[in-house]
């Protein structure tokens, strides 16, 4: 694995995001609305339930408060009209960026994700014209303040879950899952008492680009801050070495 940091960013997108207080526990609540109507309440029979609580719980909601998004869904489900799309395309000098995104209006979230790239100097591509470029896989990011033990301790425990690959960074480490493995391993973590940072199914790139020019990468930055800050999008996947 490159240096890059993977447990900096997401920390970083964390206390920006926890700075408005509440966001991530939108974006997770309006997941568990959709899951639910798409395959029911029960997490044991429902898969991409199964997957939101564990992300859930990975940023720390309570598990009342899971519960009470849980029985919400589940008693309103024909007003829930929420939808997945995604959007893909170039920032400067070709960074790939992947824009996840749940809507109940897609004109606006398209107006939106157009504008943000747009105004990084970058642009929307078709479907398809960089996902290629990513890999879709279950990650599980443990901080290291947080787990003391032995390194290959907790790369035996991993893999012994079943997961498929396990790596040290700086200040953290990296696990990363077929996606359909990814709540079985996260369990056995959680069971064994591992602190994560969290547990999602994510697109990881294949590999990773160097902005050297400021100006680039101050228009990148626009594009990525103007993504966070929009209430529809989920999830930025981009391929810069930050």
């Amino acid at each position: 694995m490159s240096g890059h940091s993977k447990f900096a960013n997401i920390k970083h997108k964390k206390e920006k995001n926890d700075a408005a207080k509440g966001k991530i526990f939108t974006i997770i609540g309006r997941e568990i609305a959709v899951a639910v109507k798409e395959g029911g309440a029960d997490p044991a029979n429902n898969f991409k339930l199964a997957q939101v609580i564990a992300k859930a719980k990975a940023n720390n909601m309570p598990n009342d408060t899971i519960e009470r998004g849980i029985k919400k869904a589940a008693g309103d489900m024909g007003n829930v009209n929420y939808e997945y799309v995604t959007y893909e395309g170039y920032g400067p000098n070709g960074i790939a960026i992947i824009v996840d995104a749940l809507t109940d209006n897609k004109n606006r979230t398209a107006a939106n994700v157009r504008s943000a790239f747009t105004k990084g100097q970058g642009n929307v591509g078709t479907p398809g014209c960089v996902s290629f470029m990513f890999d879709k896989k279950g990650q599980i990011i443990i901080d290291k303040e947080e787990y003391e033990a032995d390194a290959d301790e907790l790369m035996m425990q991993v893999l012994d879950a079943g997961a498929e690959d396990f790596s040290e960074e700086e200040d953290s480490y990296e696990v990363l899952t077929d996606p359909d493995s990814l709540e079985e391993v996260r369990k056995a973590l959680e069971d064994a008492g591992i602190p994560m940072v969290s547990a999602e199914v994510t697109m990881i790139p294949q590999n990773y680009v160097e902005l050297t020019d400021e100006t680039a990468i101050k228009n990148l930055q626009r594009t990525l801050d103007l993504l966070d800050d929009d209430d529809d999008v989920q999830a930025v996947y981009h391929n810069w070495d930050e």
